[in-house]
């Protein structure tokens, strides 16, 4: 079982954001504000019903229902980095990402709107 993720320190996730805010953010910058995020998400909607991706950086497996052991899970959330952030942080909104096709998500209890943004 992979380990799970860890919220980034408060003042590492400080920089980033203003990194990212400044047009400055760099692969390392997206890589913590991602994997942040999403443990974030996995703290406050646990289960493993619902696959989040965000490659190339990380997956986790969220929200109470029918456990997903092996291969393509039956519901899944699939998007990049900026799109993840810019939900979390509430600067995109669920329905709006959907809509753009920025976000894909198939599947039962797909609508993360209720959990965003992280904070």
């Amino acid at each position: 079982m992979p380990a799970r993720l860890k919220p980034a320190p408060a003042a590492d996730v400080a920089a980033a954001l203003a990194r990212l805010d400044a047009g400055a953010a760099e692969r390392g910058d997206l890589r913590l504000l991602t994997k942040h995020y999403l443990a974030l998400l996995e703290a406050l909607a646990p289960g493993r019903s619902v696959e989040v991706r965000v490659p190339p950086y990380a997956a986790v497996q969220v929200i109470e229902g029918v456990r997903h052991t092996r291969g393509t899970p039956p519901a899944l959330i699939e998007t990049d980095a900026a799109t993840w952030i810019a939900l979390a942080t509430g600067r995109l909104a669920w329905v709006d990402a959907v809509e753009g096709v920025r976000v894909q998500a198939s599947g039962e209890r797909t609508d993360l709107a209720p959990y965003l943004p992280l904070g």
